[in-house]
């Protein structure tokens, strides 16, 4: 199979030398070059319209990554952005006190999430973990977290210790996605002193292959946080509102006491919620502090409501799931046909392609070619992260995708097996 023409990139990389000179590093956190492949991909974007975004060179892709996520829907969604628009022209957004979107939102947050019972609406998905760690901790006077997943880049979760007193993380221990007996083993050393239990209910760990929960995974949590009187926290960021509205929880049927929601309900507008159980909740009201000058700007909540509108109105997530099960039914089957050690994880909404070790460490290698050959065709994924489905990708980008994933596979066996 013949090599995929590289990218013009050279607006990109000059914009990236000029940004080193006033950034540190130029670009910061999942979004630097390093975390895709360097020299590949583009570096900075210039607009994005449907499944589709365009980079400052002028190259146009289809789009896996939605924006890491909170792009349910598609980029430049009109119906939202004139809601916010409207907003913005006609009431304005910033004020000394809420407006009553804070209350819509709430409503209808638990009336879609089971756990759902009353409502702190906050910015960032590290905002809102790190705001149910501090209500877990002030309800049961405890300390100790059992964690699992990536929970954001606040002190006591972040994986890079750089610039973090050991204090500040040392009362935090993490367990394996589907092993119930590592929380259990952790549980009995120190579950008196365990405040919070909080998880990803999907499997979504990083760079590596995506997990639904074995059977008695989540149910096992849920025991052993009543057992040891811990507070369960769900960090649904990315699975509430895709894989299911309610979320992980509705899809597997197993409630938490407290959810962490993010990323998809506002479709790229910045919000995020704790919500959950009023005993736990109304924490909030006096044993602790939860305030930011912009928590309470409206526009994100204008943006949640007509997202949410839109996802029960079209029946987004239906959509979703049909066309992606099909998508992925034929990503193994091209998968199937190719013995270059690529594997298939995860559901319709988000899954991962991702390669196996062999025994001449070969893994990174073809995997970078594979990601290689579907950036310089037009296809935006990354090697490091798992991919989305939106609600604006058509069965004919669907299947120009799978294309491009049959030639990017059959390049690397070129390449590697011999």
């Amino acid at each position: 199979m013949k090599e995929t023409g590289k990218l013009n990139i050279t607006k990109s990389l000059k914009l990236f030398e000029e940004a080193r000179q006033v950034i540190p590093g130029g670009v910061l956190g999942a979004r630097k070059p390093s975390d895709f492949i360097m020299g590949e991909y583009p570096i900075f974007l210039e607009s994005g319209k449907g499944c589709r975004l365009t980079d400052v060179d002028g190259n146009e892709y289809i789009d896996f990554l939605c924006g890491y996520g909170p792009i349910i829907l598609g980029y430049r969604e009109e119906e939202v952005n004139n809601a916010v628009i409207q907003q913005m022209n006609n009431k304005g957004f910033c004020f000394n006190l809420s407006q009553p979107y804070q209350n819509i939102l709430a409503e209808k947050v638990k009336e879609i999430i089971p756990s759902a019972e009353l409502s702190v609406f906050l910015k960032t998905g590290s905002d809102a973990t790190t705001a149910a760690i501090r209500i877990a901790r002030a309800y049961t006077n405890r300390i100790k977290v059992m964690r699992c997943g990536y929970h954001g880049w606040h002190d006591w979760c972040i994986e890079m210790k750089g610039g973090i007193p050991e204090k500040f993380y040392e009362d935090v221990y993490g367990f394996q996605y589907n092993n119930l007996d590592e929380l259990e083993d952790l549980m009995k050393k120190h579950g008196d002193q365990t405040a919070a239990i909080i998880m990803t209910p999907f499997g979504h760990p990083l760079h590596q292959k995506m997990q639904e929960p074995k059977p008695g995974f989540l149910e096992g949590a849920r025991k052993l946080a009543d057992q040891y009187g811990a507070v369960l926290i769900f960090d649904e960021v990315r699975t509430c509102f895709r894989l299911r509205m309610g979320g992980a929880q509705e899809l597997y049927g197993v409630t938490p006491d407290l959810t962490v929601l993010g990323k998809g309900m506002a479709n790229g507008y910045a919000i995020s919620v704790v919500t959950g159980k009023k005993d736990v909740m109304m924490t909030a009201e006096s044993k602790l502090f939860i305030s930011s000058t912009f928590f309470p700007n409206s526009l994100p909540y204008i943006a949640a409501l007509k997202t949410i509108e839109i996802l029960e109105r079209d029946k987004v997530l239906d959509n979703i799931w049909a066309k992606g099960g099909r998508f992925l039914e034929k990503i193994q089957a091209v998968i199937d046909k190719y013995d270059v050690g690529a594997e298939l994880s995860g559901v319709a909404p988000m899954f991962f392609i991702t390669f196996k070790q062999d025994e001449k460490k070969t893994r990174r290698d073809r995997r970078d070619n594979f990601y290689t050959q579907l950036i310089r065709k037009g296809f935006f994924f990354t090697p490091h992260h798992h991919a989305y489905i939106c609600y604006r990708h058509t069965e004919e980008d669907l299947n120009k995708t799978l294309q491009a994933i049959d030639e990017s596979l059959a390049y690397v066996q070129d390449q590697y097996v011999r």
